[in-house]
């Protein structure tokens, strides 16, 4: 499975780009994973505008959003899963910068998802992102980590 966060704004802390290459690290083992960043600003449509070419014809598109479907650890393993089985090999995750997607990423997308009702730093979402990928793939795998 190919999967792409495609994302607004580049990571300027040590800390998230620490956290980002251990989660890309473990992912390795189990899909063909990038991390593609656009400039973000300056409002949410010039964001639009450069995320837009970066988003495959092919992939399945799943935008992150607070008004989004909210899955548990083990929906989201299954989503994944049941894409692989249909046929789908490239899933595109899309996160939005400090003020979120703009409308046209969002109808583009094939799925809302949202991780809850919270606001979370766009940052921290791509982290918390990865880790469920690499949570789902355990558990597609019947490997030890989640509980």
């Amino acid at each position: 499975m190919n999967i792409d966060i495609l994302c607004a704004g580049k990571l300027k802390e040590k800390y998230w780009r620490d956290a980002i290459a251990e989660y890309s690290k473990r992912l390795s083992r189990y899909c063909r994973l990038r991390i593609i960043e656009v400039a973000d600003g300056p409002d949410m449509a010039h964001e639009a505008e450069r995320m837009m070419p970066k988003i495959a014809d092919d992939a399945y598109v799943i935008s992150l959003e607070i008004k989004g479907k909210m899955l548990d650890s083990v929906a989201l393993s299954q989503k994944i899963e049941q894409l692989g089985i249909s046929g789908c090999s490239h899933i595109q995750f899309v996160i939005g910068g400090s003020d979120g997607i703009d409308p046209s990423v969002s109808k583009r997308a094939d799925m809302h998802l949202s991780f809850s009702e919270m606001t979370f730093p766009h940052q921290l979402m791509r982290v918390i992102l990865l880790e469920q990928i690499y949570r789902s793939y355990r558990i597609i795998h019947k490997e030890p980590y989640h509980k």
